[in-house]
């Protein structure tokens, strides 16, 4: 299956296209395609973010208190200079690079899961099935919400996920943090890269939606987690 096919096969035909993905796994044309949108992606909406971000840390008094005002208002205004160079590049490489370490963490994840369930299948297939799956969050969920964020010229107020249905819902707030991982473009990854496992471990497709959501709910866990760690930095 040539890379056009796999591309749309992903999002129109997954079971057919994640199939022959375990009977020839390649992954590198998907991955490049994956991080320039990333990259893309993390430019665009990075003068939004800094700028909410930059509000965060002005309105934050635990903050200030901790550092102590002298050392507060520099760091304030270290953080209002604008971005250099340097800055620019890493705003653009950082994502794709804690993309590819994210993607390998979880490739493993689905190996050792994966062997309680079969002794079939190879981290190849499985890593190559997870970054196809992965085009579906990088690029159609990045791109609804890049044109969301374009539109609300904010990020922190945009989400693909359960916060859609509280639209005044405080965003740096436990509940919002928390149902903002149930994210509609993630649970569609999670569903089709079942498809992916399936096949690559000779099992049945409802083993395979146990896997694919059990390794979601972990990630999900952690980013609850490492998020609650760092809004407690700043209430």
């Amino acid at each position: 299956m040539n890379f056009v096919n796999r591309l749309t096969g992903v999002f129109a035909s997954p079971r057919q296209t994640f199939t022959a993905l375990a009977e020839k796994p390649v992954w590198v044309d998907v991955l490049i395609v994956i991080l320039i949108a990333l990259a893309i992606y993390a430019t665009v909406v990075a003068p939004y973010a800094q700028h909410e971000q930059l509000q965060m840390l002005k309105d934050s008094a635990k903050l200030k208190e901790r550092m102590g005002e002298e050392r507060f208002n520099q760091y304030i205004a270290d953080q209002e200079k604008p971005a250099t160079t340097w800055k620019k590049i890493q705003t653009a490489g950082g994502a794709p690079l804690f993309f590819v370490i994210a993607m390998l963490i979880q490739g493993a994840i689905l190996m050792v899961l994966g062997r309680f369930v079969s002794t079939q299948g190879t981290f190849k297939q499985a890593f190559s099935s997870l970054i196809h799956a992965n085009l579906i969050y990088a690029l159609a969920g990045n791109g609804v919400r890049l044109i969301l964020t374009l539109t609300r010229k904010s990020v922190m107020q945009v989400s693909t996920g359960l916060p859609l249905l509280f639209p005044k819902m405080e965003v740096t707030s436990t509940p919002y943090i928390i149902m903002s991982q149930v994210d509609f473009f993630q649970l569609w990854l999670f569903g089709v890269l079942a498809f992916g496992l399936a096949a690559a471990f000779k099992i049945n497709l409802k083993k395979a939606l146990v896997l694919s959501y059990t390794v979601w709910l972990l990630k999900a866990l952690f980013n609850i987690g490492l998020s609650l760690v760092g809004m407690s930095f700043l209430r």
